[in-house]
């Protein structure tokens, strides 16, 4: 059974994968390592963790307007994520997924923090605007 979710596309494409989720908003700049993809703010409840070829899910970012720039060289560094899930994008992610060519989506008709768990596998179709939960 497919549990099918509505939302609205920030980035275009498709891709499947596995969940890696935050409560918490994540900054890309000081907060993630663009060379490894994995989370360096001591403070963040993903500390040491990575986010690399992981389907992100998050409630928005923060921070600088850097942190576009950090999304973009994570994708040419092959460490970024392989999509971001938020409750509602705001301009620094969701323009940094877009230079990066990172599929993104936000607004879900669900409630994905509490739906979601990390390692659940989804698939993100932000041209159809729908996240599919596998089960």
């Amino acid at each position: 059974m497919e549990n099918i979710i509505k939302c609205r596309r920030i980035s275009k494409g498709k891709v499947e994968g596995s969940v890696i989720l935050t409560k918490q908003p994540l900054s890309f700049l000081g907060g993630v390592d663009p060379n490894t993809g994995k989370v360096i703010d001591q403070g963040h409840e993903l500390y040491q963790q990575n986010v690399k070829d992981k389907i992100l899910v998050i409630p928005s970012g923060k921070g600088s307007t850097v942190g576009s720039y950090v999304i973009f060289q994570m994708a040419k560094n092959h460490t970024a994520p392989l999509a971001i899930l938020a409750l509602e994008a705001e301009p620094i992610i969701a323009t940094g997924a877009i230079m990066a060519g990172v599929p993104m989506v936000d607004r879900p008709d669900a409630d994905i923090l509490q739906l979601l768990k990390t390692g659940d596998r989804v698939e993100v179709d932000a041209d159809s605007e729908t996240i599919k939960i596998k089960s």
